[in-house]
């Protein structure tokens, strides 16, 4: 039986790659049956009559999946943040590391609209926040939408891997796609004066080659919540507290009130930056309050 991949869903549709052609299939009714709704994403076995169409048999083991946007087998994710208009938070980054790094998914951190900051005091505090996020072990890159610095640097990252890209709204997701691949013509749209915040363009994902690799042009996460991630698994995914906690003389600590703490230790020192620290203590707080779900 043939394989393939799922590129794209829409309207109870599945179009399959295998090789360079695309398949449009149906799901079987056992998935509907089995409450198992097909992904963007999913490596699939099909059958098909002829060339245009078929049906989804079998769905292959997932590595990951996300709920929002509905995509499966994520290796990594490109986290869109602008550097003004909207402002640019370490805190809601921190959020979306956590998720990335929570489904095994490799995030790559990218700062936008770098043209658009004139205030030398601003600028030099987005290099700052670039500079602490590679100690970690991050690839950050600030780009500029006017003359295209830095978006060429972003492209060999796709090679062999399934992307999305991802963060806050209005922060210039498809215009980067479209500057990275101008055949795409995604819609873009610009910021509400009103709410100071973009409007959504995209309407269901789909997977694009572009630079041998697949890239999905997603809303981005819609839902930010800690739902899955326990309270002790969350200082693994601040990858330099997870480093030092090793060093902590309690198994389990979670850096808050236990003695002889690496974690704390290493906030002190200025080996962990106080802002990183800080969101690790407020997302810590959020998962231990929130209502358990029946």
């Amino acid at each position: 039986m043939p394989e393939g991949k799922i590129i794209k869903a829409l309207s109870g549709f599945y179009y399959v790659l295998d090789g360079d052609q695309v398949i449009q299939c149906r799901g079987r009714g056992v998935f509907r049956k089995n409450k198992v709704t097909p992904l963007v994403g999913d490596d699939v076995v099909y059958q098909a009559d002829n060339d245009k169409e078929g049906y989804i048999l079998e769905i292959k083991d997932r590595f990951n999946e996300l709920v929002r946007p509905p995509i499966s087998n994520v290796d990594q994710a490109v986290l869109v943040f602008s550097a003004k208009e909207p402002t640019f938070s370490t805190s809601l980054l921190d959020r979306f590391l956590v998720l990335v790094e929570a489904g095994d998914i490799r995030p790559i951190i990218c700062i936008t609209k770098m043209d658009l900051v004139d205030d030398d005091a601003l600028k030099e505090q987005i290099h700052q926040y670039a500079e602490d996020y590679r100690n970690i072990g991050y690839s950050v890159y600030l780009t500029s939408m006017k003359s295209g610095r830095g978006i060429e640097d972003i492209i060999p990252h796709f090679q062999d891997k399934i992307t999305v890209f991802a963060g806050q709204s209005g922060v210039g997701k498809s215009s980067l796609l479209n500057a990275i691949s101008p055949d795409l013509e995604l819609k873009t749209a610009g910021i509400s004066a009103h709410l100071g915040r973009g409007k959504h363009t995209t309407r269901h994902v789909e997977l694009i080659d572009i630079n041998g690799g697949l890239v999905a042009d997603t809303p981005g996460f819609s839902s930010l919540e800690f739902a899955g991630i326990e309270a002790e698994d969350l200082g693994q995914t601040f990858l330099e507290i997870g480093e030092k906690s090793a060093e902590c003389k309690f198994r389990g600590c979670l850096h808050i009130k236990e003695p002889n703490c690496a974690v704390k230790r290493a906030v002190e020192n200025g080996e962990i930056a106080q802002y990183r620290y800080n969101h690790y203590v407020e997302f810590l707080t959020e998962i231990k309050d929130r209502k358990p779900r029946y």
